[in-house]
């Protein structure tokens, strides 16, 4: 395992969700024929353990030593089961009325005591790790593993300058993402639901094998997925819904928005690559996590293009009229439920499918506004999830389409052209850096296997507030490598700018003469015998750009010659032209 921007081939396992404002889990489908007595042990056990067991009709039992037990239950779809002790002291049943298809956690009381199954894995919800269990679905096919192309999901180890603290998010990247580095991506920002973490889609939503299985079909085209903790807490006790005050409170999304846009996103853009733009972004995400799309999206119009709420209320015409530019620049609007969530015949909970208003009515007033939009129900499941699977299963069908999205594609995929390659390294710095005009720098890496650029040698520095002067972007100038013999770029062929960025920071330099270097772009000499102290004076930038540089063999090379000390720099812009 990497870590850091540390690529793992994970094996995924999936993980248990309780998420916020959530209905009692499903309970027993209704008009069932005789029960099936086809037990099975389920696909989310541990390794060699038989209990729990499934039927083909959503029925579950288990069994588990307790001898000194009382009492122990199946708690699963919020009805207790109880098991019946043997000579043994195993204790084994608890048979369940069938659950709705999918993913369902569940938990045992031992003589009063809520305890994970020993037998299944572990699953992250309800802010805690517990049991699971997977009951067959028909259209299991969907997010089945076959034999295709397969992406990675690799952990990330950031640090967020917002919450001041090291964080992790998941990275899902299609299977041809290391075979071509050329090759740049539209990018999902994917939230989970309340109670749970960033490990939810990964595992229980089983986002790589939805991904995969469409890629291969060519129904999807290849996109970044990230997924990210956006779990939040507020101070007090939040009130009631219908007991005084709004529902969510004011301003509760706020957190995560300002995380999003100023650590995940800017770190995505510099770290992967990335189509790092409005038309190639979208956000999605259920329960919890589709109310905070709705609220971030709804006030970030510039930086989202497409927009997916599953189970998380919806967007009417009213919202949009004060949210500038959403008509104008929002591809879609992916709005979707479980049928048993909006049905008042079965809805569950009370009330689910009417947060913010009737979603069906909204979404359709919406397309009546002109804005492209999507309604999406799940048959026969909840607030569960099997309709959030789905949901991501039909939303990823739309998304990064010439056509905006108004309907699945049924075509080969294509990955998106290259766009102009954009990259910008801000040399000697440990972390990426935001410029006051919005770009994003790339924190300095070595040139080694799995990177696609990085520097040959040399040491780096920082000098914070050394004092730079005469330019907008000071903080490029502060940091340096030195020492360096050269820095290599994996680009596409074609014509590029380069612009390197250079300043004299080292008090041991008081005078020309004393640092001088020159300096070659594909092998040609660009700067012979440079001596900043002497051109430019101390503690101020030189900036030199080179147009129309040639890439033939896939690779951009600038190299350094020292003459007096070491030679260094600070930045380096490579701009395809």
């Amino acid at each position: 395992m990497r870590y850091g921007l540390v690529a793992v081939k994970w094996k995924l396992t999936p993980l248990v969700l309780l998420v916020l404002l959530s209905s009692p889990p499903s309970l027993a489908q209704t008009s069932q024929p005789a029960d099936a007595n086809d037990w099975k042990p389920s696909s989310l056990n541990q390794p060699g353990k038989q209990y729990p067991q499934v039927t083909s009709d959503g029925r579950v039992r288990t069994s588990i030593s307790a001898p000194q037990a009382q009492k122990v239950e199946l708690d699963i779809g919020a009805v207790k089961y109880p098991l019946t002790k043997g000579e043994n002291g195993v204790w084994t049943g608890g048979e369940s009325k069938p659950q709705d298809e999918g993913f369902h956690y569940y938990q045992i009381w031992i003589d009063g005591a809520a305890v994970p199954d020993p037998g299944s894995l572990y699953f992250y919800g309800a802010g805690r790790w517990g049991s699971g269990v997977e009951c067959p679905a028909k259209d299991q096919d969907f997010y089945a593993l076959k034999d295709v192309p397969h992406g990675q999901i690799r952990q990330n180890l950031y640090y967020s300058k917002v919450n001041k603290t090291t964080r992790r998010c998941f990275v899902y990247t299609p299977p041809d993402y290391d075979k071509d580095t050329t090759v740049r991506y539209p990018v999902l920002y994917l939230q989970h639901g309340g109670g749970e973490d960033e490990t939810g889609w990964p595992n229980q939503g089983k986002t790589n094998l939805i991904m995969d299985n469409l890629i291969a079909e060519g129904k999807a085209k290849p996109f970044i997925i990230v997924m990210d903790n956006s779990t939040w807490s507020m101070g007090g006790r939040p009130p009631a819904r219908g007991q005084g005050g709004t529902w969510p409170p004011a301003g509760w999304a706020e957190g995560f928005q300002k995380t999003l846009l100023e650590d995940i996103i800017p770190y995505i853009d510099a770290n992967y690559r990335t189509l790092a733009d409005q038309q190639h972004r979208a956000m999605a995400g259920l329960s919890m996590g589709g109310m905070q799309t709705r609220a971030i999206t709804l006030a970030n119009t510039a930086t989202f293009s497409y927009v997916g709420i599953f189970s998380g209320g919806s967007i009417s015409p009213a919202d949009i009229e004060n949210a500038p530019g959403f008509k104008e620049k929002v591809k879609l609007v992916f709005v979707s439920y479980g049928s048993r969530e909006i049905d008042p015949a079965n809805r569950r909970g009370g009330g689910r499918g009417g947060f913010g208003g009737d979603p069906k009515a909204n979404t359709e007033a919406l397309k009546q506004a002109g804005v492209n939009s999507v309604f999406y129900v799940s048959p026969n499941t909840a607030h569960e999830w099997q309709s959030w699977r789905r949901s991501l299963h039909e939303f990823a069908q739309l998304v990064f389409r010439e056509d905006g999205g108004s309907s699945p594609s049924s075509s080969t995929a294509a990955t998106e052209p290259a766009k102009k390659l954009v990259l910008r390294v801000d040399c000697g710095a440990s972390d990426w850096y935001k410029d006051k005009f919005g770009n994003v720098w790339a924190a300095d890496q070595e040139f080694e296997a799995g990177k696609t650029w990085g520097a040959v040698y040399g040491s780096t520095l920082d000098r914070e507030g050394v004092g730079i002067t005469g330019t907008d972007i000071p903080r490029i100038y502060e940091t340096e490598r030195y020492s360096v013999e050269s820095y290599k770029f994996t680009v596409p062929n074609g014509k590029y700018t380069v612009r390197l960025h250079f300043a004299e920071t080292f008090e041991g330099i008081t005078g020309p003469g004393e640092r001088v270097f020159s300096v070659s772009v594909q092998g040609q000499e660009v700067l012979k015998d440079l001596d900043l102290f002497k051109t430019v004076g101390p503690l101020k930038p030189l900036v030199k750009e080179y147009k129309g540089v040639p890439v033939e063999n896939g690779l951009l090379v600038i190299g350094f010659t020292p003459n007096v000390e070491n030679p260094q720099i600070c930045g380096i812009e490579i701009l395809a032209e």
